[in-house]
């Protein structure tokens, strides 16, 4: 998409409890529409409870949000940054209609998820554009958003930094025990997502964009940790694979595999005795992370005796934060990067999603950022 004059940028992301009693109502923002009843969600609750009912997404994207005005501010842009979120307040919905009231009228949106399919994409694009439509923006606010970054350095480099720390410690706790050269795994670790929607997460060839036996999900996971071992020497030969974690739903539907907890059983029997997790997928360490990695794989390990280190997500990593502006000024007139970086050949990826692009296949809904949008397109005139 050719650079335009945003005049303001609004972060995206999935949100979370705050409280216990926030807990429940949050879950049922999560699953709505799927009759899910209290009693269910209470059973399914149990992470984020035993955080004091509080999810560190909200403080994270906080953060996030203060870095980026930071890094626009030292840059000398002045460029609001707003933030709403999928599933708990500030909602997207609200976000939108405070940005229309402080007189903006085109807005780029980023997320906090990096890769491509439904729920880390499309279903953001959606939001967006039932938000429009809610608040009654539609035709009045122009929203798009940036490319999926999971290929750009500044997402990048955070993993190659914490991978390499990672392999050092575990080599040190290793020699600590006195198995210095035991086998050492690299486990990049990701949420898995129905199989049905890994095979739709694709540009198909007949739309115009490059096609993957598995599905750009995986393909662009399976890239970016090539990546990131490539750029650390202390890596070479080191074993690692694609793992999975925070599988949810119905059993009877099949999921993205294996799961993180049975990978690591199955390399304890296969002889690895040190394992670096990187939680390749998440932008920071939300509930996921913090539940499902460092408190369920970790104890996981410590049953099998494997000596561990999760590496850190980019959170407010500089090179990040730099990173997402460099993402937005791609896309502006003002300030404009010309250069589009790609850590890998499937980048970069595309500014606007081509049709049926990580398609919902549970039903169309009004949706900005696509070739195929009704919604968040160009104004007559941006400045009314």
């Amino acid at each position: 998409m050719a650079p335009k004059a945003y005049d303001a940028v609004v972060l995206a992301s999935f949100g979370g409890p705050e409280g216990q009693d926030d807990v429940i109502p949050f879950l049922r923002n999560v699953t709505r529409g799927r009759g899910i009843p209290d009693e269910r969600l209470e059973e399914v609750s149990h992470h984020y409870r035993a955080f004091g009912g509080v999810s560190p997404i909200n403080s994270q994207n906080r953060a996030l949000r203060a870095a980026m005005e930071a890094e626009l501010r030292r840059r000398g842009i002045d460029l609001p940054v707003f933030w709403g979120n999928r599933n708990w307040e500030p909602f997207i919905a609200d976000t939108l209609q405070e940005a229309y009231d402080a007189g903006h009228r085109r807005v780029l949106a980023v997320t906090t998820s990096a890769y491509s399919c439904y729920s880390s994409c499309r279903q953001y694009r959606e939001d967006l554009g039932m938000a429009l439509v809610k608040t009654g923006l539609e035709g009045r606010l122009e929203v798009d958003k940036v490319r999926q970054y999971f290929d750009h350095p500044g997402f990048v480099e955070p993993f190659v930094e914490g991978v390499g720390e990672g392999l050092a410690k575990v080599r040190a706790g290793l020699a600590e025990q006195g198995t210095p050269d035991a086998p050492v795994h690299i486990m990049f670790s990701t949420h898995s997502i129905p199989m049905g929607d890994a095979e739709a997460a694709r540009p198909h060839d007949a739309e115009g964009g490059p096609a993957y036996e598995e599905g750009a999900y995986v393909a662009q996971h399976l890239a970016t940790a090539q990546a990131v071992l490539d750029r650390i020497p202390e890596a070479a030969g080191v074993e690692w694979s694609l793992v999975y974690q925070s599988r949810s739903g119905a059993p009877h539907i099949p999921w993205l595999e294996p799961d993180i907890s049975d990978a690591l059983r199955d390399r304890y029997e296969g002889g690895t005795r040190g394992v670096v997790i990187v939680p390749l997928g998440f932008v920071s360490d939300h509930m996921e992370v913090a539940w499902d990695l460092d408190t369920e794989a970790l104890e996981t390990c410590g049953e099998l005796g494997i000596v561990a280190d999760r590496v850190p997500t980019p959170g407010t990593h500089v090179k990040f934060v730099e990173g997402l502006i460099d993402l937005i000024l791609e896309r502006t007139v003002e300030n404009n990067i010309a250069d589009r970086p790609s850590a890998t050949a499937l980048g970069p990826w595309f500014d606007v999603c081509r049709p049926n692009c990580c398609a919902n296949r549970r039903g169309e809904k009004p949706t900005i950022a696509a070739v195929d949008s009704t919604v968040g397109t160009p104004l007559p005139n941006p400045g009314m």
